[in-house]
C-alpha cells in the first residue's frame, strides 16, 4: 500500500489505462473521497449516472503516486464499479 500522506488534495485519479476517474477532495481513513464535481462524470453500466454526492476510492486500489497523480492499478471503467457512495 501507497503512503497515504503523499496524496494531495486536487490531485488527478486516473485508472491504470491512463484514464481520467476524479480529483481527490481529501483521504478519509483508508478511503479517498473525490470531489463532488467528478463524482457522477462517469456511466456505471446498469447503475446511471451518479450525481450529486461524493465517491470514495479505497487505498488498496492505488498501485503508485505520479508526478502529482494518484495511479490505479485497476483501469478506470473497473475502478467506478468500485467506488464507495456517500
Amino acid at each position: 500500500m501507497v503512503d497515504a500522506t503523499q496524496i494531495q488534495e486536487h490531485a488527478e485519479v486516473i485508472g491504470a489505462d491512463g484514464v481520467h476517474v476524479g480529483t481527490v477532495d481529501h483521504v478519509e481513513g483508508d478511503r479517498i473521497k473525490l470531489t463532488k464535481k467528478d463524482s457522477g462524470a462517469q456511466v456505471v453500466e446498469g447503475k446511471g449516472r451518479h450525481e450529486g454526492h461524493h465517491h470514495f476510492i479505497s487505498l488498496g486500489l492505488v498501485a503508485a503516486i505520479e508526478g502529482g497523480k494518484v495511479r490505479l492499478s485497476a483501469n478506470a471503467d473497473v475502478a467506478v464499479t468500485f467506488e464507495e457512495e456517500a
